[in-house]
């Protein structure tokens, strides 16, 4: 069946400001649909929250998990597994009383002990499965166990949520020349961040990674000691001719087991593969997210140049500007001395013709 939506609500998302850890960051612009999902194949129950087509909420509930109203229109739980804190706001008591809270709070607290269950049946499980290697050898070999990741909760308070706008600058004309640039360089910034972002979730998952490899590669060496010890007993056991039906049923017994151990090594190394296999996609993004720092620098090096060229020629247009009002005023001067001789002529035109006249 897969996994299947059991419990659906709605509400305003709100993550924990990871770097003050007291301010909520809200995640989503308007009330979201917050559900409740079960997956029957591995017996997991998580809450999960998407804004269009991003995951706003990707949360398993675990038995130390805790559901708190912290006000009259807000509740949040933390995930140590993300390292964050969720939070859910509601736009009236009215709906935080009657459908979420009671209804949202009895589901986190019924699958948290359904969560709970599974984990002890798991335990048993594997305290069963090690139980014939352990009668088999005596006693002395305990099954090891499996890392559990935990999530717990802390007291948090619910600050104030508090949402500061600027007004996005317009371009002025003598930026235009590089304004192209300009969005170059954005667009690197962004892909940046993003990168520096999915670079701190890898190595994350590198260093838990990494820790299980070095758990599951002590568990393989417990695996192959016994196996040995196991492979030694067989041996004994043959040579004891007197008990013959007894060493070939522990005989049976002990290859049955052997069998096991072999087909988990198996799945161990897989595993190990697998991890090895994103531990080198991690270090193929390091390298993409070095290439694209490298070109953000070249960018900004080049935005140096072109506001360096923009204020050349911010002043060269200034010289020539200065240059042409001193030429028109120059002309003008001109126009003015030669107005005045124009008139000069003008008189002496009119005195000469007078005198002609008298003559």
């Amino acid at each position: 069946m897969g996994e299947q939506p059991i419990f659906s609500t709605r509400a305003h998302v709100f993550q924990i400001d990871p770097n003050t850890k007291k301010n909520w960051v809200p995640t989503s612009k308007h009330a979201v649909t917050v559900s409740y999902f079960y997956d029957s194949t591995r017996n997991v129950y998580r809450i999960i929250s998407l804004d269009g087509s991003k995951a706003i909420i990707n949360s398993t509930i675990t038995p130390n998990m805790t559901f708190t109203k912290t006000s009259q229109k807000f509740g949040q739980w933390a995930d140590s597994r993300a390292n964050t804190v969720y939070g859910l706001g509601f736009s009236s008591e009215h709906h935080l009383s009657k459908s979420f809270y009671i209804q949202f709070a009895e589901k986190f607290q019924e699958f948290k002990e359904a969560a709970r269950l599974a984990k002890e049946k798991s335990q048993e499980k594997m305290e069963l499965t090690s139980t014939p290697s352990q009668e088999s050898a005596g006693g002395d070999l305990q099954s090891p166990l499996t890392p559990e990741s935990i999530n717990g909760t802390d007291d948090e308070r619910t600050p104030d949520v508090t949402q500061n706008s600027e007004p996005r600058p317009e371009p002025t004309q003598n930026a235009l020349p590089f304004s192209h640039s300009s969005a170059i360089s954005k667009h690197w910034e962004a892909e940046l961040a993003t990168l520096k972002g999915n670079n701190a979730k890898l190595t994350a998952a590198l260093l838990e990674s990494t820790a299980n490899v070095k758990q599951w590669k002590q568990q393989l060496a417990a695996y192959q000691e016994e196996a040995e010890r196991l492979h030694k007993r067989v041996t004994e056991l043959e040579c004891v001719s007197s008990q013959a039906n007894a060493v070939h049923t522990h005989k049976t017994e002990l290859n049955q087991t052997i069998q096991e151990l072999e087909e988990t090594l198996k799945v161990k190394e897989e595993e190990i593969e697998r991890l090895k296999q994103e531990i080198d996609n991690a270090r193929e993004l390091q390298e993409q997210r070095d290439s694209l720092t490298q070109k953000l620098q070249e960018v900004e090096i080049r935005n140096k140049d072109l506001e360096g060229q923009l204020s050349d020629l911010e002043q060269r247009l200034e010289k020539s500007q200065n240059e042409q009002e001193a030429f028109r005023n120059n002309l003008k001067t001109l126009l003015e001395i030669l107005d005045g001789k124009i008139f000069e002529l003008t008189e002496l035109r009119d005195n000469l013709a007078k005198l002609l006249e008298r003559s």
